[in-house]
């Protein structure tokens, strides 16, 4: 339990967080419900306060306990309670998941209630009446002594150890001779050399590209011409061809013609003999 906290959001932190999660959830609901309340961390435990101390909240290891000073209040409502502690005014939750919410804001209404018609009259119980009520001590509830260290003094008949000595290398009298490793350079990697040969080889790339292009210019031509020319002979051997039938064509007509005539005359002469 945090005791050292001095505020309630501090108490509140130093929970784990299924502790932490109830007792938020309680918290709210009093703060939410008793409007004029005050909140404060005192002996250990959540303070709720209307003129002396009205409730106060404590979470344990395995529970968490509420405790109300209205004992009219809570014989009125402990049909309805589970584990009511009626020697102490208390009600304990071992279910931090099952909180009865509802039921216990409305012990926390009437409890404002009942506070405000007993100062009416003047009969408020005091702190220490509360607290022998709850059964909770200021001895037990009180935070734990802070801690001091105090250094301790060696003792007088106690003897230092030396130091252990640190041997230093001596430095040598004649001066040492450093010996570094040759370097090879290769002549064939060096910058003098192969930027030169690739300026040389470049240079006669480009005095050599312009022959080439005129050189396959000229055969590309002469590969058109010799096109053009086979083109034109098989153009006239087809005019030539042609004409040789049409020759053909006509003189079979020519044929034909005379031998028609020649019957013809002869079937005359045939005729005006007889």
């Amino acid at each position: 339990m945090g005791l050292t906290a001095t505020t309630v959001g501090g108490y509140l932190r130093d929970l784990p967080a299924d502790r932490r999660v109830a007792m938020a959830r309680v918290c709210s609901m009093i703060r939410r419900s008793a409007r004029g309340v005050r909140e404060s961390m005192r002996y250990g435990l959540a303070f709720y306060e209307l003129h002396g101390p009205l409730f106060a909240l404590e979470s344990t290891d395995k529970d968490m306990t509420l405790f109300v000073a209205e004992p009219e209040v809570m014989e009125q409502h402990k049909s309805s309670l589970q584990n009511y502690i009626p020697e102490r005014c208390a009600i304990r939750f071992t279910d931090l998941n099952r909180i009865p919410l509802d039921s216990l804001e409305k012990i926390v209404r009437d409890s404002v209630a009942a506070r405000r018609e007993r100062l009416k009259v003047g009969s408020a119980p005091t702190q220490k009446e509360l607290l022998a009520l709850w059964k909770i001590t200021e001895e037990e509830a009180k935070a734990p002594p802070p801690i001091v260290v105090i250094p301790m003094g060696r003792d007088e008949t106690e003897t230092e150890e030396p130091a252990p000595e640190v041997q230093v290398p001596e430095e040598p009298k004649e001066p040492v001779e450093i010996l570094r490793a040759p370097t090879f350079k290769d002549p064939a990697m060096t910058a003098s050399s192969r930027p030169k040969k690739q300026t040389a080889e470049t240079e006669e790339t480009k005095a050599e590209k312009p022959k080439r292009k005129t050189a396959a210019r000229k055969k590309t031509a002469a590969k058109t011409a010799e096109g053009s020319e086979t083109v034109k002979k098989t153009t006239a051997k087809k005019t030539t061809a042609s004409k040789k039938t049409a020759k053909t064509s006509g003189s079979a007509g020519t044929a034909a013609k005379k031998s028609s005539s020649v019957k013809k005359k002869t079937t005359a002469r045939n005729a005006s003999e007889k």
